[in-house]
Formats: structure tokens, sequence, C-alpha cells
């Protein structure tokens, strides 16, 4: 292979919609690697002498995660029911959270709220069905740690209950 038909290969990684190319050609391989958009990263293996390619870009860095882990805001909530004696009620399944039947209805219930067993919380819609999820002890709604609209995971605490 030579160093043009490297750079066009190249050419034409950054401008597709490909992240990654590689090509072998006897004991020469080539692969291109887009990690970051408009970051292109080559990498030339071979027995014999490597060919030289400038592309002045720098390798991928990685990234910081934007969100804590899923697994540390659950400890905190744990932790923080612990403390408090606070009951949590947890998604039964993965979907997407209700507060109110309808966009323009009032939510089922609000921070103060008094909830008996049996009392709608909220919808938890998977797969276009509409589940309601219900309230399993007398108490007090303290916290609604889930925005209206978002999706949800299993076993995801969504209401903190202070009962009684």
């Amino acid at each position: 292979m030579d160093l043009d038909l490297i750079k066009k290969l190249i050419k034409v990684v950054e401008k597709s919609g490909i992240t990654d190319f590689s090509v072998e050609e006897g004991d020469l391989k080539i692969t291109i690697s887009k990690k970051q958009p408009e970051t292109i990263y080559v990498q030339v293996a071979s027995s014999q002498t490597p060919v030289p390619v400038a592309t002045n870009v720098p390798p991928p860095q990685p990234q910081a995660p934007t969100q804590p882990s899923t697994d540390s805001a659950e400890k905190s909530t744990a932790t923080e029911s612990a403390d408090e004696n606070l009951h949590e009620i947890r998604s039964p399944i993965v979907g997407t959270f209700y507060r109110a039947p309808a966009p323009d209805a009032d939510p089922f219930v609000k921070v103060g709220d008094k909830v008996s067993v049996g009392t709608t919380l909220c919808i938890v819609e998977a797969m276009k069905l509409m589940n309601e999820i219900e309230s399993d002890v007398n108490g007090t709604v303290v916290k609604i740690l889930v925005d209206n609209a978002t999706p949800v995971e299993y076993n995801q605490t969504l209401f903190l209950i202070k009962p009684e």
C-alpha cells in the first residue's frame, strides 16, 4: 500500500459515518478508528518497515463520566432511607415514569401527601402498557426521586415514604 492510498482511506473515514476501519494486504495491516467527532487515530502494523503517516491528530483521550453511576445513586438513596427510616417504593419494571394519568392532569401524589396501601403513586409505561404503581404502606410522601416523563430502570427507587 502506498501513502496516497492510506491518506485517501483516512479521508473516506473522516467524511463517512464509519467509526472503525481495518484492511490487510499481505503482512501489512492498517486500522483507522474515529472515536470522537473529527478525531482520527491511525495504526499501521507490518513486519516490514513501517509506513509513516502524518495526520497531525492526537489519539483519542478517555472522557470522564458525566453522570454518577446508578449504583452509587442507589447506595446514597439507600443510606438516606436507612438514616431516616423511610420506605422505598421501587419500579417493578423498566419503562417511562409518569406522575399523572395524562399530560394536563394533576399528579397522583405530591411531596407531603398522605397515602395508604393501594394508593396509586405513578404510572410506569412499558411497551405502550400503562402500569399503575401503588403504595404498599400507609404514610407520607417525603421525596419523589424521578422527574416526570423520564426513563426508569428495574428496581430503581421512585418514592420515599415515611411510614405511619
